[in-house]
């Protein structure tokens, strides 16, 4: 089945269906992805977890991918959006590599074609170019929060605003056979889009091993002093937040440039 084959229809429970939901996945573990320096528009400039979509002004629609793949399993992120919310579509949703991230006009940029699925602020989610009704428009101007549920198992990708759920928005995602990456777009100027919690589901009792082993060290970046197999030492490393393993890099490269030759 390739990419344009499959037909993937919106689906949105009833308004009195919406309820106030616990966060998912509280009892999950950390996914330790950002947004890609690599896979952005022009005009994004990243600050730590945040994006700021055209600096200046706006003259179209920009959009910044996820640094690591989501296929297969659950996954649940926040994105925290400032009170610059206005203007043609700030969207949130996910993407293949497929996707442009960059459109010299004013779009509902993540949706555009078959390679992304989107919630614009306007209420629309979008795919292979069509827009649906989903849930009433956000407020504009006015900071909110939009949670991403994806079910890689059961395809499904979901959304909440202010932790009430809005239901499920698109299904037969686990047909998709390209990486799918979550995606952030905006046509407004200076929209901050910030990147909070992301969670993902366990991945098997290995997963919950290896993450119930690294939580009992007092520290993480004690992992490097554990006279551990390399195969299970980088698997272990591997459930690390970037900070303690570039930390760690760090210091091996300081502690080699310290070292005389004999």
């Amino acid at each position: 089945m390739t990419q344009g084959d499959h037909d993937i229809l919106p689906q949105a429970l009833p308004s009195d269906s919406i309820r106030e939901s616990p966060r998912p996945l509280e009892h999950g573990c950390d996914a330790w992805w950002h947004w890609s320096h690599s896979h952005k528009s022009p005009e994004v400039l990243l600050y730590a977890r945040t994006a700021l979509f055209h600096p200046n002004w706006s003259h179209g629609t920009a959009a910044v991918r996820g640094s690591q793949e989501i296929n297969g399993g659950l996954h649940y992120w926040e994105v925290q959006v400032s009170q610059r919310l206005f203007g043609t579509a700030v969207m949130f949703g996910v993407c293949t590599e497929s996707a442009r991230l960059h459109a010299d006009s004013f779009v509902s940029l993540v949706g555009e074609d078959q390679f992304g699925w989107g919630l614009s602020h306007k209420g629309l989610i979008w795919h292979k170019g069509q827009g649906r009704h989903y849930t009433k428009p956000f407020q504009e101007n006015r900071a909110t929060t939009i949670g991403v549920l994806f079910d890689g198992e059961r395809g499904t990708l979901g959304f909440y605003k202010d932790a009430q759920w809005l239901g499920v928005a698109f299904t037969g995602l686990n047909t998709v056979t390209e990486p799918l990456y979550p995606v952030i777009a905006s046509t407004a100027a200076k929209t901050k889009l910030t990147l909070g919690a992301t969670k993902r589901g366990w991945a098997g009792l290995q997963d919950r091993a290896r993450h119930a082993l690294l939580a009992a060290l007092p520290q993480p970046q004690l992992l490097y002093t554990l006279p551990l197999p390399p195969a299970l030492h980088h698997y272990l490393e591997d459930d690390l937040p970037p900070s303690t393993i570039s930390a760690h890099k760090t210091l091996l490269s300081t502690d080699t440039e310290h070292i005389l030759p004999s």
